[in-house]
């Protein structure tokens, strides 16, 4: 329940790279209170709470003091403490992916709603600004492909999930958000052990996607490509910047009859304002608890990111390709 306050009273449980920094941020929070945190690692979790002014206690304890909880645990663990969350009256926010087991994930989401709780999922691309931007540009066009990179050199830190889980899951997600239409047929191939995969699908509309993601290559790139019949729109999501370009009339300019230059097109660059993703879905989700506001990433969309996610690994260890998919 929310207190006299009226502050939020929040948990984290779960404090390695991703919890530490919800820890972090829920601090810079106005009407947040950041009552404790909880990890397996009992030496981490009161490094975390000295470090942020709070406290340290057993997962249990944590749920019986909050209204809401970050949960930043590895991914086999998010469906029993969300279930506990839910037990004890707790909104959530789940690092993505949502959970494992698609089955006990559609369980989880009945639960919160007769609940009427609050359940994320921590799909943070979604506040990234140039994203937003994206996707608001694209609404009002004829979409025809999407094409997706999301690379970058191994992470010193321990990985539970598949590239396909942990990386493409992401660019799943925004595609999601903007394709009305259900998928129809995907095909994927992988390498490095799973470190490396490509998938491509198609739409009921129509509309193609082809997606990277890698964890072995040197050099980090975000990046998502709109093709529509106004133009391509490129949204950077490591600099937070948009281009739009956009056909237009050739045009040559020339000096004493010798072309200098041709344009064959022009670029715009929309405004972009950059801001702190995570700090954003953190704001988001306790905007959802305060004014009763359903998430911006809900629990049926990270099912659903998940539910692909698994098709395309499925896919690339079968080598089956185009894999109709059940909606």
């Amino acid at each position: 329940m929310i207190t006299m306050s009226n502050n939020i009273r929040v948990g984290v449980i779960g404090v390695g790279y991703m919890g530490w920094n919800h820890a972090k941020l829920y601090k810079q929070l106005r009407g947040v209170d950041l009552v404790g945190v909880s990890d397996r690692d009992q030496r981490r979790a009161v490094e975390t709470a000295s470090e942020f002014d709070t406290e340290s206690m057993p997962t249990a304890e944590l749920l019986s003091e909050v209204d809401a909880v970050s949960i930043a645990v590895p991914t086999e663990y998010h469906g029993d403490i969300i279930e506990d969350s839910l037990n004890a009256g707790v909104h959530v926010l789940v690092e993505k992916p949502f959970v494992s087991n698609t089955a006990r994930g559609r369980a989880l989401i009945e639960r919160s709603e007769e609940e009427g709780l609050v359940l994320q999922v921590g799909h943070v691309e979604r506040f990234n600004a140039a994203v937003q931007t994206l996707v608001d540009i694209v609404s009002h066009l004829d979409i025809v492909a999407l094409s997706t990179r999301r690379v970058g050199p191994a992470v010193d830190r321990e990985l539970s999930d598949s590239v396909a889980l942990d990386l493409m899951i992401h660019d799943i997600d925004i595609v999601l958000s903007i394709l009305d239409e259900p998928l129809e047929e995907l095909t994927s191939v992988s390498s490095i052990g799973g470190e490396h995969a490509t998938a491509a699908m198609r739409f009921g509309d129509g509309v193609v996607v082809d997606m990277t993601a890698s964890r072995i290559t040197q050099r980090e790139v975000r990046k998502i490509e709109v093709v529509t019949k106004s133009g391509c729109v490129i949204a950077d999501c490591l600099n937070q910047t948009v281009e739009f370009h956009k056909a237009a009339p050739s045009l040559a300019t020339s000096l004493n009859g010798h072309q200098l230059y041709e344009c064959d097109g022009v670029i715009e660059h929309p405004r972009v304002t950059q801001t702190n993703p995570l700090l954003e879905e953190l704001n988001s989700f306790v905007g959802s608890i305060t004014d009763g506001t359903p998430p911006v990433v809900s629990g049926r969309d990270g099912l659903r990111a998940v539910e692909i996610a698994q098709h395309i690994e499925s896919a690339a260890h079968s080598n089956e390709q185009y894999k109709p998919l059940l909606q």
